[in-house]
């Protein structure tokens, strides 16, 4: 099936995260779609400032912000540079997240500053920055698109928080579009294990192996096909408050 061509040309979004995978993948996308793209990143400054290289190359204006997603201070500084740089908002993609791995049965490995560092800022994070955009994208008609988890429908994931945290940005999403009706689209995407990730390269070959075997497609989703998915729904029209897994259809039959 022919991908339909999305023009965005003239839009301001914010990906968030974007000097990670999945976060290059969907501001690549905008970006090809005519999208001015400003990505967030919190340490390595050095793949965010390769990738504004990139989307400048593509005709688009890009800048590159510091945020600190579990902080309350860097998420309205974040909009503001955005809104000072190009004087609107259009679409923002919450796709920042954090997360370590602790197993769902060490209750005790699962300290209350762990809990709280994933909650703040796989949930916490985008609220505010939901928060500090909501005016701006009010008035241009805007889109907001949380990038969630499988592990937030599932009990599954890299721990319990962080499962807990997804499952409250799904939920986010749906409160959000109540809170933004009728001027703003909030819509959520779950991706589940993605092939060809820095994550998915550190998951041993026999969890991977797992994953592809209950994927109903006969393969567990990648950047391309959530990045695809991104620009889809930051388009469309008619949807708002929805959740949409991409996962192969691993948990269809589960």
């Amino acid at each position: 099936m022919r991908e339909v061509q999305v023009d965005l040309s003239g839009k301001g979004a914010l990906v968030t995260g974007g000097s990670g995978d999945l976060g290059r993948a969907i501001a690549m996308r905008l970006a090809s779609r005519g999208a001015w793209v400003a990505i967030t990143y919190a340490n390595r400054r050095d793949l965010a400032e390769g990738l504004v290289s990139e989307l400048r190359s593509t005709g688009v204006g890009a800048l590159a912000v510091q945020l600190d997603q579990a902080t309350t201070e860097d998420p309205p500084q974040v909009i503001q540079a955005v809104i000072g740089s190009w004087g609107r908002l259009d679409i923002l993609v919450n796709n920042a997240a954090w997360n370590i791995g602790v197993p769902f049965p060490d209750l005790e490995a699962m300290t209350p500053d762990l809990w709280d560092r994933i909650h703040a800022t796989n949930l916490r994070g985008p609220f505010l920055l939901a928060r500090a955009g909501a005016t701006h994208l009010r008035a241009g008609g805007g889109r907001i698109l949380n990038i969630a988890s499988v592990a937030g429908l599932n009990p599954d994931g890299s721990s319990i928080a962080y499962a807990t945290a997804k499952a409250g940005l799904i939920h986010l999403t749906r409160c959000l579009a109540v809170a933004l009706a009728p001027d703003v689209a909030v819509n959520c995407i779950e991706p589940g294990f993605m092939d060809g990730t820095r994550m998915a390269a550190r998951v041993p070959p026999s969890v991977a192996a797992t994953h592809q075997s209950r994927a109903l497609l006969g393969r567990t989703a990648s950047c391309d096909d959530v990045a695809g998915l991104a620009v889809a729904i930051c388009s469309s029209e008619g949807a708002t408050g929805q959740v949409i897994a991409v996962d192969g259809g691993m948990f269809v039959h589960s």
